[in-house]
């Protein structure tokens, strides 16, 4: 089977959250279920781009609204990610270092999938299944069945998976021109809120969809900003598939971007080192419980709690707890996590920005991870801790309640019920009152590294989903 995933992001190529890291691993493990999976993705200027080999297999113009741009689709020779990857060269709309972010994002997305679709078209054969990641590329399900010059391709199966619906790149009907020509009478598939919807037309168009957890497409039903009553109607074909985790990328034993490597039998002494490191670095007490937050700061995440409920524990916990952070978002969160800096130098750190090998680092060198989400969809942060032996403090929402069990009820997480500043202080009550049990810490990090959540299942459940 031939299956094609088309993205905004993957890693390593380009990556900004949860979305970067499936597509640049599904495809890995169903090619080792014998398939043949590739992705496309557009050709950000990135270090990627400028550091391996690649060949041009199409060159061509794409047009959106009445201008034209010339497309390159470059090849990466080596086959290094495990999948063979195709990046999409807009001069003028990807020649830039960030992903999202930019006025013209509708036309530059637009341009990606048409590119795309143009070079799909021209193929001698047809692809399998087309699989699309997100509003990104969420009018591709919609070109392929209704756009004239994509008509070879109205019988390829077509998969969504939402990865978050609360973004859904809603844009006016006075760029309905920007679309390749299609009978009108199908506007209607586009439509939401009666504005063009990129995620509307997807769930309509596609012929599966699916959600990164089961408890996901559950709240969705009530909570997708606006989609509720379209994800009901299509609720039928549509299935919750639990993200795994590249178990080669985010393993403890051979991360070259750790300290010391461990696993379940060396456990004690490979958390100690790494912790020992990570509090030298960002002068920390090694001896006290170290609790981490990793991860965008943003409303979303509870991020904006994050400050009160840092100055309380820190208040409370009369010296006894160290925290670190991670992330970057907004300014003004920013701004109070660096400020805690000064007034409990020795027992709080923030590093603000994006660092890959400091987030593998943590994960080793952390006892408890933070994630008080308002909304996750699945959350892959929580199983890269269960994998370090790092003991997650989550709220029972979407993936989270789908991976983590309370202490309480004979599991190895601390869950609390709502994002607060109250439920996640009692969270942290409870994560250090566990600490000083560390008979039982040690039971339960052995039991968490032992958790399978590779993405073994999980990509053959997408093969299965294909094959329906």
């Amino acid at each position: 089977m031939e299956i094609i995933h088309l993205s905004a992001e993957c890693y390593p190529v380009a990556k900004v959250g949860g979305l970067g890291d499936v597509v640049g691993a599904l495809p890995k493990y169903q090619n080792k279920l014998g398939h043949v999976a590739k992705v496309v993705m557009p050709a950000y200027n990135s270090k990627f781009l400028y550091e391996n080999e690649f060949e041009t297999v199409y060159d061509g113009w794409v047009k959106v609204g009445t201008t034209n741009y010339q497309v390159r689709i470059l090849k990466e020779l080596t086959n290094k990610l495990g999948f063979d990857m195709y990046l999409v060269h807009i001069a003028g709309l990807f020649d830039r270092e960030g992903v999202y972010g930019y006025g013209d994002d509708t036309e530059r997305f637009l341009a990606f999938q048409i590119a795309a679709l143009d070079w799909m078209a021209q193929w001698e054969h047809q692809p399998d299944v087309v699989h699309v990641h997100d509003h990104h590329a969420g009018l591709i399900p919609f070109m392929m069945s209704n756009c004239y010059q994509f008509s070879r391709l109205n019988q390829v199966p077509s998969v969504l998976t939402i990865h978050n619906a609360q973004y859904q790149g809603q844009f006016g009907w006075d760029k309905l021109h920007y679309l390749p020509p299609f009978d009108l009478i199908n506007t209607s598939k586009l439509d939401w809120s009666s504005a063009i919807n990129p995620l509307a037309a997807a769930i309509k168009c596609a012929w599966r969809v699916t959600t990164v957890s089961p408890s996901y497409l559950d709240e969705i039903s009530h909570a997708a900003n606006g989609l509720e009553n379209l994800l009901a109607q299509e609720r039928g074909k549509s299935i919750g598939v639990l993200n795994g985790i590249d178990t080669e990328v985010w393993n403890p034993q051979k991360d070259p971007m750790i300290v010391k490597a461990y696993q379940a039998r060396t456990l004690e002494n490979g958390k100690k080192a790494n912790k020992e490191e990570l509090c030298r670095v960002f002068n920390l007490d090694s001896t006290k419980p170290l609790f981490t937050f990793i991860g965008r700061l943003v409303g979303e995440k509870g991020a904006d709690l994050l400050p009160d409920i840092f100055y309380n524990a820190l208040a409370q916990s009369d010296g006894e707890i160290n925290i670190l952070v991670l992330g970057s978002g907004d300014p003004q969160v920013e701004d109070r996590l660096n400020e805690i800096t000064h007034q409990y130098p020795g027992r709080y750190n923030a590093y603000i920005g994006y660092n890959e090998a400091l987030s593998h680092q943590i994960y080793a060198g952390a006892d408890f991870l933070l994630m008080p989400s308002r909304v996750e969809p699945c959350g892959l942060n929580q199983m890269y801790a269960l994998r370090y032996g790092t003991i997650p403090i989550v709220r029972r929402i979407g993936g989270l309640k789908d991976t983590v069990v309370d202490i309480g009820d004979g599991g190895f997480g601390i869950c609390h019920d709502q994002t607060s500043v109250w439920d996640v202080g009692h969270a942290i009550g409870r994560a250090y009152e566990l600490y000083l049990d560390q008979k039982k810490v040690k039971e339960i990090r052995k039991y968490m590294m032992s958790i399978d959540h590779s993405w073994d299942s999980s990509a053959q459940q997408y093969i299965d989903i294909y094959q329906m």
